[in-house]
């Protein structure tokens, strides 16, 4: 038996996605040529762009198309840190490492603060405002966590922020799947997404840029995105991000109410067969999609070992660790290193089932009563 439970990681190419992109690959222009084959490519690559505009409540002209979030994000924190001298910027203990890393390696040229979260993941709307500052120049939050699905209350952000010149960023990856995105309601300057999160491939992203506000672009060869982004179009897979984003806006109810079992059958199994166990975080201010859960009886790394020989394949937090089984930083930030050693994440997508669960419940205890047996409990 073969159960993946780490969708936040990844997601496969969704088959109607996979051919649209096909059906669609005669459009092979290159947007930039003058001819008519370019131009056709043209308008094939700005029918995305509306679309996924359109989706988000922003004018087409704000959308920018990458190769990941990482680059729309690494995009943003870099042109703010690199316009202004030594501006203030904050940012949270649990934002997704290619913001977190980006940061820790401005420290030197940006005076950066870092918010705490409480034991649910949660900011302090208290603290943020008191880390505002006439010298604030970028205040960068994570929506949804990558590894708790813990939603940040953006509403209160966006009013703290209302009468602050600092711009907002708003890392939206985990977001989009499992809640409605509206730039205008999120007072937002910038928002980024990925691709590969909503079962388009791995290799594109979109960064939304409020009208009239500042970006310094980071790869330079071209004027393509407006002079925003340098490089030839990628006319399908921006395509594929349309679709994705358009199947996930008009199936977010109905998979919302799929994932939301999925995770209940889960916790429920888990009590049923007795393991001993803790979900980190609040459930009630998280998505349906991810749960994270401590085991205090075992270690991340031996339970994600034993659980793949089961055929179980899940996550001890973030991907972009380079495959290597680190105490996540999220965990850790809510509770302590001890908590975040012995912690897993589950994420789910609709193609799950509950007996997917059931199996999961019941390999854990059977790792568990074989540790007890044998004396390491």
């Amino acid at each position: 038996m073969s159960i993946y439970v780490d969708y936040a990681a990844t997601t496969p190419i969704d088959e109607e996605i996979l051919k649209s992109m096909l059906d669609s690959a005669g459009k092979f222009g290159n947007p930039s040529s003058i001819h008519r084959i370019g131009k056709e490519a043209k308008a094939f690559y700005e029918t995305s762009r509306k679309m996924i505009a359109k989706r988000l409540n922003a004018y087409p002209d704000e959308i920018v198309f990458t190769g990941s979030a990482t680059e729309a994000n690494n995009t943003v924190i870099k042109s703010a840190a690199g316009f202004y001298n030594k501006p203030h910027i904050i940012t949270t203990k649990v934002e997704h490492a290619s913001v977190k890393e980006t940061y820790a390696e401005l420290e030197e040229t940006c005076d950066v603060t870092y918010l705490n979260v409480d034991e649910n993941g949660q900011i302090s709307i208290d603290e943020l405002k008191s880390a505002l500052t006439e010298e604030t120049k970028l205040v960068s939050i994570i929506m949804v966590n990558n590894e708790t699905g813990t939603i940040q209350p953006m509403a209160e952000i966006a009013e703290t922020m209302k009468d602050s010149t600092a711009l907002l960023h708003v890392d939206a990856v985990q977001a989009f799947k499992q809640l409605p995105i509206d730039v205008e309601a999120l007072n937002c300057d910038f928002l980024t997404m990925s691709g590969h999160k909503l079962h388009a491939p791995k290799g594109i992203g979109v960064l939304y840029v409020k009208r009239n506000t500042h970006l310094k672009r980071m790869i330079t060869g071209g004027s393509q995105e407006r002079e925003r982004r340098a490089g030839t179009e990628n006319t399908l897979y921006a395509h594929a991000m349309m679709k994705a984003v358009e199947q996930a806006d008009d199936k977010r109810e109905e998979n919302t109410e799929v994932l939301k079992t999925l995770k209940e059958t889960l916790l429920t199994e888990l009590e049923k067969q007795e393991v001993p166990f803790e979900v980190n975080g609040d459930i009630h201010t998280q998505t349906n999609h991810i749960v994270n859960v401590y085991f205090p009886w075992s270690t991340s790394e031996y339970l994600l070992t034993a659980m793949d020989m089961a055929g179980i394949y899940a996550s001890g937090g973030s991907a972009c660790n380079a495959g290597t089984v680190q105490p996540s930083h999220v965990i850790k930030a809510m509770y302590d290193e001890n908590r975040a050693g012995s912690s897993i994440r589950f994420s789910f997508g609709e193609q799950l089932t509950e007996d997917d669960m059931k199996y999961i419940a019941e390999k854990l205890k059977t790792i568990y009563t074989g540790l007890s047996k044998h004396g390491f409990i």
